[in-house]
């Protein structure tokens, strides 16, 4: 089930993790990955100049549809060469019929299992052509929405996911306990609307916990679901401050090194949940 399921805990930055240590490098207080979904324009002419000039690396979750989608992604190639994941983020970007712009026919319900393993399976292999990274890479559910089909014929999906990347990014409530969390539905906190002074205080509680924090976000000034430019700014030039303390990584690192540390004889509680 592609080659991505086999290559997952053997990332060359997790091979030297000792459980004794705790799961963040260098003995940090806890992780932060900032997410960000869709592709959009304001990503590449505002994020990515944002985090490079702080020396912070993130996730971008994209959705290789179309016939044009070489010539229309084109441009992250760059991204990636710089130490940014790009994600899978799926072709279809299929969410609930229960929105109203979802068009009918292509929604979550109208779906089966085998629909959105070949949509994955689709997205991967355009990804992995695209960023030239053919395994270990991360997942975002769309919508956040894990699960397909409608009323008794309803189906999770996470399975799916699992099988496929080192990590899917839902949404939650709190931080990532290392010990609990599920890495194939991983919480996170979606920033739309969110200053500058919320979302430091998200990555900051994460780490008074030791867990990994991650921040969702699309549009950098643009569209229904953005954040400020100025707040993305202190957001990032906090988190270069901080790198003594909080170790900010794109989701796959983090997750492969916390695979890592689990294999290595992690707290009994964290050995049985990455055997589930």
């Amino acid at each position: 089930m592609l080659a991505a399921a086999a290559g997952h805990e053997s990332r060359g930055r997790c091979a030297f993790v000792r459980a004794d240590r705790g799961p963040w490098p260098e003995s940090r207080e806890g992780a932060v990955s900032l997410t960000f979904d869709d592709g959009m324009a304001s990503q590449l002419a505002t994020a990515v100049p944002t985090l490079e000039r702080h020396g912070l690396r993130a996730t971008f979750y994209l959705n290789p549809r179309g016939d044009d989608w070489a010539e229309r992604l084109a441009v992250w190639r760059a991204v990636a060469a710089a130490g940014h994941e790009l994600g899978n983020h799926t072709c279809a970007h299929p969410c609930s019929r229960a929105f109203p712009w979802v068009v009918p026919g292509g929604a979550l319900e109208d779906m089966t299992l085998e629909d959105m393993a070949a949509d994955l399976d689709r997205a991967e292999e355009r990804l992995s052509v695209l960023s030239g990274v053919p395994a270990g890479r991360s997942f975002a559910y769309p919508c956040y929405q894990d699960q397909v089909g409608f009323g008794s014929s309803r189906r999770s999906y996470v399975p799916l996911v699992a099988e496929r990347f080192i990590a899917g990014r839902a949404r939650g409530e709190r931080a990532n306990d290392p010990l609990r969390c599920d890495r194939h539905h991983l919480w996170s906190f979606p920033c739309e609307r969110a200053g500058a002074a919320e979302m430091i205080g998200l990555c900051e509680l994460g780490a008074a916990e030791g867990a990994w924090t991650i921040l969702t976000l699309h549009g950098i000034q643009e569209g229904a679901l953005s954040v400020q430019e100025a707040d993305l700014a202190a957001l990032c030039a906090h988190l270069g401050r901080a790198r003594a303390r909080l170790w900010t990584a794109p989701v796959a690192e983090v997750a492969a090194r916390l695979a890592a540390w689990r294999a290595a004889g992690a707290p009994r509680d964290a050995r049985r949940a990455e055997a589930r």
